[in-house]
């Protein structure tokens, strides 16, 4: 199942419309010019990158559920 994140890689502001063109498999130029575009002709484009960047998460760092440093945690016999 795929989550909504905001970028922590390839963000300009918040990572609002880098984490939405990797959601809805976009090229994200065309999310920021959208996202240019409602703030142009309204504040409601403001209002709801404000929104977006307080309510969407960070992406989870990448090797954050890679850790393959497995140890014996003093396994006694």
């Amino acid at each position: 199942m795929k989550k909504l994140y905001r970028s922590t890689t390839d963000r300009k502001i918040g990572g609002v419309c880098a984490g939405i063109a990797k959601y809805l498999n976009m090229d994200v130029t065309v999310v920021r010019l959208i996202a240019v575009l409602l703030a142009v002709f309204g504040t409601g484009g403001i209002w709801a990158y404000i929104i977006c960047m307080l309510v969407i998460p960070e992406e989870p760092p990448a090797d954050a559920y890679q850790n393959t440093n497995y140890e014996d945690v003093g396994e006694q016999r």
